[in-house]
């Protein structure tokens, strides 16, 4: 049987996983570290890429690898290829003042954020490629001359695989290329003139793939690892997030709520979303439909943080959590810890309310800080909803979802079902599952099971979600 490869070149790591291109079985896997930070250079990536590869064994007996990707991350590129800066990662806030200023420029308030909204599906945040373009062209005049082409990190690795064969060679998706700010999920198309008001002047992109179209062949000298030069076909990768969804095998109907560096809550649908008020992100997905998604900046962090405030590993962070009353007897965390994304708040910090006598114990604070992250993600869940998706089964996954505070939680802020699938990669599963769609042919991936999934129910209590709201207001309305 084929073999074919995954990888997920995330935040914090590169993964690599090799699998039956027909079963989906786990043969091998490898992973390596990237560097911390909110601005880092891409040959980083490239050197952990080549590290978890050997470590999984190398290529050269698989049939196509595919590349899942952190998304929004600007690598500009100059007339040689080289790059120019390090990429500023989608977790850096510095660009927050351009997203308000090209907000400005397409009409201000409603009617700005409605452009935005039905021209690229969502409303520029510091996240977005395009803001950090325009970052750069005002605050780097010298690196901003030498820039002559823009991509994605999943678009940057997939052409160092290929060889770096030059500019035009460079590839992508639509998953990855819808959140950029200046593609457009409803047509199909790249909006340059957005990519132009941005930056000043038009610059080369990758061309945007269907979801099993190749995207070129793996250059056998890349890795050095002895990969055959008869051709391992690479695929077109993807975003993180959609790689996720293809990874779960979620369908339409589903809801994915992954708690890893960033917290994201996102559905497969049909139709294209636009969600002037900025919430919901309308990104497309990896086979062709749409992937409405919310993103929070704060998830799995806030449980290290709070583990480290307590001096305490995860683990028992989580059974403190558990013997704390639902609610924390009043005690609120809004872990705005990192500024935030959803809702829009660059600039804000976290706070903890409701402190008093009874509630400053570990297991309180451990408690708020669960709640807190997660019901910062379902109020993503229910501007989802407000967009007409389908919330039938919510299934919990990152490395969040390891966490059995968590799991026995979430049920409670939610207030629905949710179930919970084996840990594993699912970003480099989807990755690898795609590369197996392209290896194998066909109108549709290949079905793989993800394994036994486990289902967590628990009655709602209301007050969780009441007095983190009635919080959330203040620090929001301190920050705007």
């Amino acid at each position: 049987m084929p073999l074919v490869a995954g990888i997920d070149s995330s935040t914090q790591s590169c993964k690599v996983v090799v699998r039956d291109a027909q079963t989906g079985a786990l043969v091998r896997q490898g992973r390596a570290p990237h560097p911390p930070g909110t601005e880092v250079d891409p040959h980083a990536w490239w050197d952990a890429l080549r590290a978890a590869v050997a470590e999984a064994g190398g290529l050269a007996d698989v049939a196509a690898v595919s590349i899942g990707g952190q998304q929004h991350g600007m690598v500009c590129l100059d007339e040689a290829g080289e790059v120019v800066r390090p990429a500023l990662l989608w977790n850096d806030t510095r660009s927050a003042d351009a997203a308000r200023d090209l907000i400005e420029e397409a009409g201000g308030g409603e009617t700005g954020r409605r452009f935005w909204a039905e021209t690229t599906g969502s409303v520029p945040v510091a996240s977005f490629t395009v803001t950090k373009l325009r970052w750069l062209a005002r605050h780097e005049p010298a690196n901003a001359d030498r820039v002559a082409a823009v991509c994605l990190p999943h678009d940057w690795l997939t052409w160092r695989l290929a060889g770096a064969p030059g500019l035009d060679a460079l590839r992508t998706d639509r998953g990855d290329a819808s959140g950029t700010g200046y593609w457009s999920p409803r047509t199909g198309e790249y909006r340059l003139d957005l990519l132009e008001r941005a930056f000043g002047r038009r610059l080369r992109v990758p061309v945007v793939l269907g979801p099993a179209e190749v995207a070129g062949r793996l250059d056998p000298a890349a890795l050095g690892d002895g990969s055959n030069d008869a051709g391992v076909r690479l695929g077109p990768g993807t975003g993180d997030n959609a790689a996720a969804a293809l990874g779960a095998g979620a369908g339409a109907g589903d809801v994915i709520v992954s708690i890893g560096t960033s917290g994201t809550v996102f559905a497969v649908a049909d139709t294209p979303a636009a969600d002037a008020d900025g919430a919901v992100a309308g990104f497309a997905d990896a086979t062709g439909r749409f992937l409405p998604l919310v993103c929070t900046l704060n998830a799995a962090r806030v449980l290290d943080a709070a583990a480290t405030l307590l001096g305490v590993d995860l683990d028992t962070l989580g059974e403190l959590a558990l013997s704390a009353p639902p609610g924390a007897d009043g005690l609120v965390m809004v872990p705005y810890l990192e500024g935030e994304r959803t809702p829009d708040r660059p600039h804000a910090t976290g706070e903890l309310t409701g402190l008093t006598l009874r509630t400053a114990t570990p297991a309180h604070l451990a408690r708020a800080a669960a709640e807190g992250m997660l019901c910062g993600l379902a109020d993503g869940l229910d501007a989802l909803t407000a967009q007409g998706a389908r919330a039938e089964r919510i299934i919990l996954v990152g490395g969040g979802a390891r966490s059995a505070a968590v799991r026995r939680i979430a049920p409670q802020v939610f207030g629905r079902p949710v179930l919970v699938p084996p840990p594993g990669e699912y970003v480099a599963d989807g990755a690898a599952r795609q590369a197996a769609w392209v290896a194998l042919g066909g109108d549709a991936p290949p079905a793989w099971s993800v394994g036994d999934t486990e289902e967590y129910t628990a009655d709602a209590v209301p007050a969780i979600r009441e007095r983190y709201a009635r919080a959330r207001e203040k620090v929001l309305d301190r920050a705007a």
